[in-house]
Order: C-alpha cells, then sequence, then structure tokens
C-alpha cells in the first residue's frame, strides 16, 4: 500500500491531521513565555492570562461551535479550521502588547474548538465501531510524534528569530488545510439522511451532555479521572524539586521517557486489548494509576518515579483511546460531531481546573495530591466503568462493518 493510496482513506488522513496540528502546537508553545516578553512587549505577569486566552476561546467556543459539522459537514469545518488556526498562527508574528495577543488567542481557540472534535468526527464516521480504538490509537500516536517534533523545529526556527516559531506553526497547520481541501472526502451522511441532518437545529444540539445523561455522566467520570492524572504533569515537577531527587533536565528526560513509552507501545496495547471489555479495562488503568500514586508516597527515589511514570503511560495506553470510541458508539450518525465536542469540552475544563487544583493541594501538603488522587481515582473509574458496562442500543442507521470497510477504511 504506497503512501498515496493511504491518504486516500478518510480515517488515515483525519489520524494524519493530529500530527501536523501536534507541530504546530508543539513549535510555537515551549518559546511563547520568551516571545511575549521579549518580542511582544508583554509584562510577566500577564504571560499566564494570555495562555488562558488561548484555552478559554477553545472552551468557550466548543459548546457553541463544536457541532456545527453536523450541520455544514465535515470537510468545510476542518477546512475552516486549519486556515483559522494557521492564520492565527501567523498573525501572532506580527502582534506587540497584551490586548492585541490576547485577541489573536482567543480568535486561534475558537478555530481550534471545533479541530480535534471534527477529526475524530471524521473517523467514526467511516470505521466500524470494533476498529474505532484502534484508529484513535494511532492519532493519539501521531499526535505525540508531533510533540516530539514542534519543539524540534522550533528550537531551530528560534535561532533565527522568536516569531519566526509562528510561521513555522502556521506552514504546519496550512499543510493540513491543503490535504484536507484536496484529499479529505466529505464524510457526513455515511448511515444517514439528508431528512434526518434537519432533525437537530439549535442550541439545545449543541448541548447533547444536557440531553444524555449517560454521556454527561461518563464524560463527568471521565473528567475526574483525567483531573487526577494531570496532577502528574503539574505536581510531579515540583514533588522531584523538593526532594531533590532530579535536576530540571532530569524532569524532562522522565516525561520524555513516559511519552516515548506510550508512542511506542499503544498500538500494540490497544490490539492485545481489543478483545477486552471496557469495564475491565477503565478499571484496571485506575488500579495502576493508584499503584503509580502510592509508589510515590512511598518514596521519592529514582527507582520510585521511573516505576510511577511507566504506571502513568500504561493507565493511559489503556483508557486514552477507549473514551473517544465509547462517544463514538453513543452517538447516532448526524449527532457525531456534537458527541465529540462534548468529549473536548471535558478534556478543556480537565486542563483548566488540573493544574490550578494540583498545584493547591501540593501547597498545603506535598504528598496531598498522591494521597487525594487515590480515592479520586476509584470513584471515577467506578462511575466510568458503570456508564461503560451498559448496554448501548445501537442506531439502525449506523454504518455496519461492511459498509464502512468500503468506505477507505
Amino acid at each position: 500500500m504506497n503512501l498515496l493510496t493511504l491518504l486516500r482513506k478518510p480515517a488515515s488522513l483525519a489520524a494524519l491531521l493530529f500530527l501536523f496540528i501536534s507541530i504546530g502546537d508543539g513549535v510555537m508553545l515551549p518559546f511563547f513565555a520568551l516571545w511575549a516578553q521579549k518580542d511582544a512587549g508583554v509584562p510577566t505577569a500577564w504571560i499566564g492570562v494570555l495562555f488562558g486566552c488561548y484555552a478559554g476561546g477553545e472552551l468557550l467556543a466548543t459548546p457553541l461551535l463544536g457541532g456545527i459539522a453536523d450541520r455544514l459537514g465535515r470537510k468545510p469545518v476542518l477546512l475552516a479550521s486549519t486556515l483559522g488556526v494557521g492564520g492565527g498562527f501567523l498573525l501572532l508574528s506580527f502582534c506587540h502588547g497584551v490586548i492585541a495577543t490576547a485577541a489573536v488567542l482567543l480568535l486561534i481557540g475558537v478555530f481550534e474548538s471545533v479541530l480535534h472534535p471534527t477529526a475524530f468526527t471524521v473517523i467514526g464516521d467511516v470505521v466500524p465501531q470494533d476498529e474505532t480504538r484502534h484508529y484513535f490509537a494511532v492519532a493519539r500516536v501521531l499526535s505525540g510524534i508531533g510533540r516530539a517534533i514542534g519543539p524540534a523545529l522550533g528550537a531551530w526556527l528560534v535561532l533565527r528569530s522568536l516569531s519566526t516559531v509562528f510561521v513555522g506553526s502556521a506552514v504546519a497547520l496550512l499543510v493540513a488545510a491543503s490535504l484536507v481541501a484536496f484529499l479529505l472526502p466529505e464524510t457526513r451522511g455515511i448511515g444517514t439522511s439528508d431528512e434526518e441532518d434537519e432533525d437537530e437545529e439549535g442550541f439545545s444540539a449543541l448541548l447533547p451532555a444536557l440531553r444524555d445523561r449517560r454521556l454527561g455522566g461518563l464524560l463527568l467520570c471521565f473528567m475526574l479521572l483525567e483531573l487526577s492524572g494531570s496532577w502528574v504533569e503539574t505536581v510531579l515537577p515540583l514533588s522531584v524539586h523538593a526532594s531533590g531527587t532530579l535536576s530540571p533536565s532530569g524532569v524532562g528526560l522522565l516525561f520524555t521517557f513516559g511519552a516515548l513509552l506510550t508512542s511506542v507501545l499503544l498500538i500494540p496495547v490497544t490490539r492485545l486489548t481489543k478483545t477486552i471489555s471496557a469495564r475491565v479495562l477503565v478499571l484496571a488503568s485506575a488500579a495502576i494509576l493508584i499503584v503509580a500514586f502510592g509508589v510515590l508516597l512511598a518514596s521519592p527515589s529514582l527507582i520510585a518515579l521511573v516505576v510511577a511514570m511507566t504506571c502513568f503511560s500504561a493507565a493511559d495506553m489503556l483508557c486514552g483511546p477507549l473514551i473517544p470510541s465509547a462517544v463514538n458508539e453513543l452517538a447516532a450518525p448526524k449527532t457525531r460531531a456534537t458527541y465529540m465536542a462534548a468529549v473536548s469540552v471535558a478534556n478543556d475544563l480537565k486542563d483548566t481546573v488540573g493544574p490550578a487544583s494540583g498545584t493547591m493541594l501540593f501547597a498545603v501538603a506535598a504528598s496531598l495530591p498522591w494521597v487525594a488522587g487515590i480515592p479520586l481515582v476509584g470513584v471515577a473509574a467506578w462511575g466510568l466503568a458503570s456508564a461503560l458496562s451498559r448496554r448501548v442500543i445501537a442506531d439502525e442507521s449506523a454504518p455496519t462493518t461492511a459498509e464502512a470497510d468500503s468506505r477507505a477504511v
């Protein structure tokens, strides 16, 4: 199978978009604070607020725009969002001052709010349900590779000037836009009819969690589970620094080890666990996460840190691709993008609340995040496993395996 044939498959192309999206973010994010301080004339105290604008634009726009691909189609929304994010990155290279930078970052967040959910939706449109975990795992692996490539490219571009990193980010997104424009077919409507597409309109169609209790419960438990896991990224560097176990560069190598472990093993693990129920996978992931917290409580040694990071990566491999697959199973074809947008909202909330809550707990006591994380993981996993174990009533209009296989998967 040659590359062109692979790129003509919508699911493969949608997964590839995550590579360029992550490269775009990775090129500029490590250097954003330095650029804001040195080139853009932004006071240091406002840099954190600007990061909040980047996430805030996405969080505010997702409930309103996240399901727009269910009405306008997947291809036009992906094309507009990749062009919008790429154009926003390009504008940043010309920005100066807090107000102009904040406005552009909010704009980027608005366009990015529909980017990830719609790319996931394309996969859900054409892949049979029993194969979705594999494709979502591929998307996560490519995203991880992009997060590794991006900073390396940024380190090379910054040798020219700090603002050049935004040009690099823009180019990555414009490449993604070109792939969408020339190679991606429209996948909306596979397994559904135009009459069905007109049934859902208005604001209520954009907030399915308010109407689907199972989705709301599933996403709440997922957010709590992910929130406790996010304390690792926020608190572990502070904890390691306080104990003096590793230098800052050592902390970076520790997280690089975890990322490489996930990138290399995620797809094999997904294949090996293909026949295992979602309930068992969630409970196993939670048990491994609890073991990691226990190891960190027991010892601050280097061996303990490596064991804990291995456990964190293993837990992510088991549970990470499961949630979009489960949400895809819940959604009818005509509301698939809306449901995927709800997953994005849960992730945005986790990214917003997680760092603040983790550092707050650490400020009270260095071990408190791990102590609090154990019961939180247990409760969240029990709720998530219960939601996933309930029988899904398949939508009659959903694509069958034979239909999906014939549509470029």
